[in-house]
């Protein structure tokens, strides 16, 4: 076999491809599964916030996840790698159930990813299932889509991880906002 024909047999190969899942971990072990993820060459999502916590003698900026109990990872749908995730200490199962795993949409996860990385301000949110939909069309932030709301007089755009059922709530006034599925532009 020559070297073309060992490419052309590479090429027809079919590569498995990769989604995000949600895991729900034991509680205060987000940073440990996600370190063994890691450990294990799985790649892992955890976002994390900083927080200040008080204790009775000392003040303390903290790291801490930004979705309680929950880490990500990025898998393909076989059930080796699903058995090597459950393996991981501290991880009780995959959000949807072990039988029936459900992926998490890339551009949530990438919607996140960008957030954090504008360093933009922002607040948990009650998660929302209703409203209108909005993807920001430019700044920091252009293309992360969400639900629009207002709240106390200012809009705000609630980025949400439907699988997990939590959501982000940031202050978008001054951001160029438009409804998907329509050409109308909100302000």
């Amino acid at each position: 076999m020559n070297s073309c024909e060992v490419t052309t047999a590479l090429n027809a190969i079919p590569l498995t491809d990769t989604a995000w899942y949600a895991v729900h971990t034991r509680s205060r072990h987000e940073k440990r599964v996600a370190t063994e993820l890691e450990r294990k060459g799985i790649k892992t999502f955890l976002p994390l916030q900083k927080e200040l916590r008080q204790w009775s003698d000392r003040r303390m900026t903290v790291e801490a996840p930004l979705f309680s109990c929950y880490a990500f990872v990025n898998i393909d749908s076989s059930a080796a790698s699903r058995v090597e995730v459950l393996r991981t200490a501290g991880i009780l199962s995959f959000v949807g159930g072990n039988q029936r795993i459900v992926s998490i949409p890339d551009p949530e996860i990438e919607g996140i990813q960008a957030l954090l990385a504008s360093r933009i301000g922002f607040a948990p949110h009650p998660f929302l299932a209703i409203g209108q939909k909005v993807r920001v069309r430019s700044g920091a932030l252009e293309g992360v889509e969400g639900i629009l709301t207002r709240i106390n007089g200012s809009n705000r755009l609630v980025m949400s991880v439907e699988t997990i059922q939590r959501s982000l709530s940031i202050t978008i006034d001054g951001f160029d906002v438009e409804p998907i599925n329509s050409s109308k532009k909100i302000n």
